[in-house]
């Protein structure tokens, strides 16, 4: 089945499925003793510098519980967006396993700003209140737009002031880079992140991901914490070994680069109908936009996707790396046929 859902739906790249299936080869040491996971967390290192301590896990949902676990502890509060992954789609995984008091911020378009967060950087020191430590944002956000590196680097210097840490979750990293047209490590360690959730399952990967510390005193305990997460694999060479392909000759730049392309062809034959009214700016691989019920209803019925707002019959559409001119080209052709002439 074809749809526009999520990135998620995507299919495996052959170039990785190809590393997975030599990655089977004979026996090999587990949990981490394995020539591939070697050579996969030297990779991550050539790609964010000398600072990069990786640590690969399963999933999503366990790298920003890991990573936020790395830099909290249960006193301490975690500020993020109000439609952030950890506070939205996470049923509440990073908040158990934290034991953080969240602070939910409302934002226009998803991403923080040191204004917004300013002023919840108070009671330092009493023990009445939770003690605010961490800032997660998501690049790309939850709404599909990309933080600039001057305002990545804004909210770093403000946390950084306050003996805060900045935690990124970096699922849509590689959309970002593409759009921004930067490297990974130009986006994250050099603008200031202290900790990054490096995803590429969205992006042509199998599944996987790595929590990627910039900063000593976080790296020291990950281990443990990526453990008593259930996070790490026995047979982890399996999840390493894509991570190689992976940034190899830039195959994740390529493959975001094919992303964002399909978004923006979508983006215009959609712009075809002035009942579509988008709703954030198309900066990534997804479309947020409002269409009327009626034709909501018709489009519902031969693609699934997942509805933002059913209040203001707000929907969204994503792209990803094997998204073809005929996807998009069925698209155009079922929208003429339900909005009418």
């Amino acid at each position: 089945m074809r749809s526009f859902a999520s990135d998620n739906n995507s299919g495996v790249h052959p170039r990785i499925m190809d590393a997975i299936i030599k990655a089977n080869d004979n026996q090999a040491l587990g949990y981490g003793d394995d020539p591939w996971t070697a050579s996969a967390e030297t990779k991550i290192k050539e790609v964010f510098g000398d600072l990069a301590s990786p640590f690969i896990v399963f999933n999503g949902t366990g790298a920003n519980s890991v990573a936020l676990q790395a830099v909290t502890r249960p006193f301490n509060s975690i500020l993020c967006a109000s439609t952030a992954h950890i506070n939205v789609d996470e049923c509440g995984a990073p908040a158990r396993m934290t034991g953080c008091a969240f602070v939910a911020i409302p934002t226009l378009d998803g991403k923080l700003t040191p204004e917004l967060i300013r002023p919840h950087l108070i009671n330092f020191g009493v023990c009445h209140h939770s003690q605010p430590k961490a800032v997660y944002i998501s690049q790309v956000s939850e709404l599909g737009t990309v933080y600039t590196l001057d305002e990545v680097k804004a909210i770093a210097d403000l946390l950084h002031e306050h003996d805060m840490y900045l935690h990124m979750d970096g699922a849509r990293l590689a959309n970002a880079c593409a759009y921004l047209n930067c490297s990974m490590k130009a986006a994250t360690v050099d603008a200031g992140v202290d900790i990054l959730s490096f995803g590429g399952t969205k992006n042509g990967m199998m599944m996987g991901e790595s929590v990627v510390s910039f900063r000593p005193e976080i790296s020291v305990n990950l281990q443990y914490f990526r453990k008593q997460s259930a996070q790490l694999a026995s047979k982890l060479r399996y999840l390493s070994a894509q991570f190689i392909s992976y940034l190899e000759n830039d195959l994740w730049l390529e493959n975001a680069k094919k992303a964002n392309k399909a978004a923006l062809k979508l983006a215009s034959v959609l712009n075809q109908y002035p009942q579509i009214h988008f709703t954030q700016k198309i900066e990534s691989n997804q479309l947020f936009f409002t269409i009327p019920p009626e034709q909501l209803e018709k489009l519902q019925e031969k693609y699934f996707f997942y509805m933002w707002n059913e209040k203001i019959n707000e929907a969204r559409l994503v792209t990803s790396w094997d998204t073809t001119d005929a996807d998009i080209d069925d698209m155009a052709q079922t929208l003429s046929e339900i909005f009418p002439a």
